[in-house]
């Protein structure tokens, strides 16, 4: 029944919605506790744990559902969404334009994670000219797994040079047990609602017709990048802006090492090279909305009634991809 499997998809959002709450409160405490940076806790440990749903999606899709395009749909397309969400965030805060309230630091993950998009998009383009790998491995695995350290490193060390501000601890009588214990219980969650939407997506896309790549884009890639948007808010709330922003383009660059984990899990051969070229689309917009992004953290565009070139233009572009996807499937 057509109806069932939506009730599935909604009962799954809700779950992987909670989970990410959860994260992102015990996520700030820990932030708070171990004296890091909310733009390092964002980039690193709150991105790692808000793309866990399209970590175990991508590999529940090809391991389980033996459907690749959804999994590697639901990473370009969980990109493209984060995009969409920063400039959700953009227009939602209030204190001027949010670009402007941020540091420097973001505008070196945007640039690298433009970089492991174009090399995914690459390694799809060329993927029928060139059998080079490691086995059943595709040649960009490994590449992007060593250009993703790099990233990190050079992050790392950019972050460690920036001036921090303290703030007063606001959670001394939580306990770092509980702290680490419920952070955790909600990963698990994470982890478990990641698997079952690999499953439904594979549904949706028999029940109704539409195609692998489309339904991975745009339906997993919402539902999976939930966590991230509702951390993201729920930092901007608190006035951690840095962390907001953070963990949404830290989840972008975290995403592109899912492809080798799925090329891993995918023994049929290299990932990149058994899927559709319809995602060079989503690849293309989100290359170019985060390329938009970084250069409204250069220019720090002002806003009129909350909305900015940039702002909108992330909106258009999101919209455009999502059509000429959808065309295609």
């Amino acid at each position: 029944m057509v109806w069932l499997v939506w009730v599935k998809f909604i009962l799954c959002i809700t779950v992987v919605l909670f989970s990410g709450r959860a994260v992102a409160r015990y996520g700030n405490i820990i932030a708070e506790k171990t004296g890091f940076g909310g733009a390092w806790i964002g980039l690193v440990l709150l991105a790692f744990v808000t793309s866990l749903p399209e970590l175990f999606t991508g590999i529940s899709a090809v391991t389980l559902v033996g459907a690749p395009d959804l999994a590697i749909g639901n990473l370009f397309g969980a990109n493209a969404w984060n995009l969409l969400k920063l400039a959700v965030l953009d227009i939602a805060f209030r204190n001027g334009s949010l670009l402007s309230a941020v540091g420097p630091v973001h505008r070196l993950t945007g640039w690298l994670s433009i970089v492991l998009v174009l090399v995914a998009g690459i390694s799809i383009l060329a993927s029928p000219f060139t059998t080079l790998g490691i086995g059943w491995i595709g040649w960009y695995s490994p590449l992007i797994i060593l250009l993703y350290l790099i990233a990190v490193r050079k992050i790392f060390r950019f972050e460690q040079r920036q001036p921090r501000q303290t703030t007063p601890p606001e959670h001394e009588g939580v306990s770092s047990r509980k702290t680490y214990i419920y952070f955790a219980i909600a990963a698990v969650f994470i982890i478990g609602a990641g698997i079952w939407l690999a499953i439904i997506g594979d549904e949706i896309a028999t029940v109704t017709g539409w195609g692998e790549s489309f339904v991975g884009s745009l339906l997993l890639g919402f539902a999976t990048s939930l966590p991230e948007i509702t951390v993201s808010f729920t930092a901007m709330r608190m006035g951690a802006v840095d962390m907001a922003v953070a963990n949404l383009i830290g989840s972008n660059l975290f995403n592109m090492t899912v492809i080798p984990i799925d090329d891993l899990c995918y023994l049929k051969g290299p990932v990149l090279a058994s899927v559709s070229e319809s995602h060079l689309i989503t690849a293309l917009a989100v290359v170019v909305m985060t390329a938009i992004f970084v250069a409204g953290l250069r220019l720090k565009p002002k806003r009129h009634f909350r909305l900015s070139w940039c702002n909108l233009t992330l909106i258009l572009l999101f919209l455009a991809s999502t059509y000429f996807s959808f065309s295609l499937a």
